[in-house]
């Protein structure tokens, strides 16, 4: 029977245990299914837990994964599909749901992890990094252990998180399986071979018994009720595109409504949406000519053959940069301005964030180059995440989204992002290709009557639009303040009808407005947070949840230290303790970002 089924009958479960039951149970897979099941019949008849990932450490690959965007779990999911097919017993788990106390007991260990930002480590990730940097982490002689780091070369602290987790453990004793393995955005190719490389060392050093064989049933870890993922995306159709901006505003904020048709795609508030994209044609046309090439010439990639236009429009970045591409180019140039660039790193960082192919090619010209030479030297298209704006319980099977189409001039020319323009400009029936990456340290309180405190400046207000939506289907009294910030009231206010019904409705109990361009003086929401500090610490002493969307490398910090600052002063703390009292509340599920 369902759980659909099950909250239609007479149940000694309250609703709001049934919906927690539902939530619970559809992050697990099969594997994790059965064993709460066993855990939860002992349990009923008064025996003990059964002590599974315990008592298998020992001859078991234990893989841990850190990801905040998907693709570390991706990828951890793939090494234990392929250890399982290999006949090694597996326990798959994110690092934010380990047991660090079993760590000594561990005999092979296989770790999975991104970094985020300026190295900093993802949400599930963090207590676990923390815990092998402390006095309390034990030592771990007897372990064995692999990293794969995933990262972006764009970046200053290119898979930092990975290098650390690979520094501490061998600090604590433990010896490398093979050397650990940084992968750029491109990854998959270094990841397959990873795998590979793990489970041949890993075989020898764990036993291959019929233990292994129940542990490893044929159902693999990645099998769930929805199909469509990353590597399976489904053909959607976009059935809205609208600018929310008005006309005069310095932004084009579009909301886009996307149909799910009968797919059976769910998703939670708090998910975001992956969405495959085409290059702007009119671009890949303007770069084929000033590269003098033939676009029907024949290429490869990924060991499929595609014309040169084909794979430009559908399989290879022009709007994202990387140091590998600069240098590539600064060495097939041979301009003196771009090979000093690529002799400094902090240089390169710096042109690849402000430059596109284009911008390459114009200001650093190439000619008669080999296709096949410059397909392997772009980086593959990769999908970009989006906040999804809506909650099924409100859109059924749509999918909404808050888009800020990225737009700059440069030397005269406009140049856009991939995605944003994509979506941006494509007409009512357009297909467009999509997958739900889940995101469990983004959701909603489990009890609806929780109050929640919602961050989030110009785009960043997009999953609060989700969690409204989803509270009113709840019809819950709980309170719910939203903090909304951008630079005009008249042009820039988003969603503002729905933000005025919602306050009229009483399911928005407060909103704080921050238009930072509409007066002399700029206001940010940091400044708004500081304004109301002793209501916003009086609703965090009532059990309110903190959360924060939006802009990572300035907006995300400047909130921060606004919340550090409320903090100590109405908390009556030191700077050191109210940050460690915000770390304690994010370590509780209490205080949940999304930035990016």
């Amino acid at each position: 029977m369902s759980l659909t089924e099950l909250s239609s009958l007479t149940s000694p479960l309250s609703a709001t245990q049934i919906e927690a039951l539902k939530q619970f149970s559809s992050q697990l897979s099969p594997i994790q299914l059965a064993w709460v099941s066993g855990y939860l019949a002992a349990t009923a008849n008064g025996a003990s837990a059964p002590q599974a990932v315990t008592a298998e450490s020992s001859s078991s690959l234990t893989i841990l994964y850190g990801s905040q965007t998907g693709n570390s779990r991706g990828v951890a999911t793939e090494l234990a599909n392929q250890a399982k097919a290999a006949g090694l017993a597996v326990n798959l788990v994110s690092m934010g749901d380990y047991n660090s106390r079993n760590l000594k007991q561990e005999s092979v260990l296989a770790i999975v992890v991104s970094t985020q930002g300026e190295g900093e480590a993802p949400d599930d990730a963090i207590e676990l990094h923390k815990f092998l940097a402390s006095k309390r982490a034990p030592k771990l002689d007897g372990v064995r252990y692999a990293v794969l780091s995933l990262g972006d070369s764009s970046y200053e602290f290119f898979c930092q998180t990975g290098k650390e987790f690979d520094e501490r453990l061998a600090k604590l004793g433990a010896k490398p399986l093979l050397p650990r393995v940084d992968c750029d955005l491109d990854y998959q190719v270094a990841s397959e071979s990873w795998q590979s490389e793990v489970i041949a060392a890993a075989k020898p050093l764990l036993a291959q018994s019929s233990h292994a064989s129940a542990a490893s049933p044929s159902v693999p870890f990645a099998q769930t009720a929805q199909q469509y993922s990353k590597q399976q995306p489904y053909t959607a159709e976009i059935i809205v595109s609208q600018k929310l901006t008005s006309r005069d505003s310095a932004k084009d904020t579009r909301h886009v409504e996307i149909d799910l048709g009968d797919s059976g795609i769910s998703y939670q508030p708090g998910d975001a949406l992956g969405v495959y994209f085409s290059n702007d044609a009119t671009l890949v046309d303007s770069l084929l000519a000033a590269w003098q090439l033939e676009g029907e010439a024949a290429v490869t990639v990924a060991k499929e053959t595609f014309s040169l236009k084909q794979a430009l429009l559908e399989k290879k970045e022009l709007t994202q940069l990387y140091p590998g591409l600069v240098k590539f180019w600064a060495e097939q140039s041979q301009a003196a301005e771009l090979l000093a660039i690529v002799e400094d790193k902090a240089q390169t960082r710096e042109f690849v964030r402000g430059h596109q192919v284009a911008d390459l090619q114009q200001l650093y010209p190439l000619s008669n180059i080999d296709a096949q030479t410059l397909v392997d030297a772009l980086r593959p298209l990769t999908p970009r995440l989006y906040s999804i704006a809506s909650a099924q319980a409100e859109v059924d099977t749509e999918v909404h989204l808050t888009v800020g189409l990225v737009a700059d001039e440069r030397n005269g020319e406009i140049r856009y992002g991939g995605a944003s323009h994509f979506l941006a400009h494509a007409e009512e029936g357009a297909s467009v290709k999509v997958y739900v990456e889940s995101n469990k340290h983004f959701r909603l309180p489990e009890n609806p009557q929780t109050p929640v405190i919602m961050i989030g400046p110009g785009t960043g207000v997009a999953p609060f639009r989700a969690f409204m939506q989803q509270r009113a289907s709840q019809q819950a009294s709980s309170k719910n303040w939203l903090i909304f910030g951008n630079p005009h009231f008249e042009q820039d206010f988003l969603y503002q009808t729905e933000w005025q019904q919602y306050l009229k409705s009483g399911v928005l109990s407060k909103i704080s407005l921050a238009f930072s361009r509409d007066q002399q003086e700029k206001i940010y929401v940091q400044h708004r947070i500081k304004q109301q500090g002793a209501e916003l610490w009086q609703w965090l002493q009532q059990g309110a949840h903190l959360y924060l969307c939006g802009d990572a490398e300035r907006m995300a910090k400047d909130v921060q230290q606004a919340l550090v600052d409320v903090v100590a002063e109405f908390g009556e703390m030191t700077a050191a303790a109210a940050s460690d009292w915000l770390d304690q509340l994010r370590a509780a599920g209490r205080f949940q970002k999304d930035v990016y």
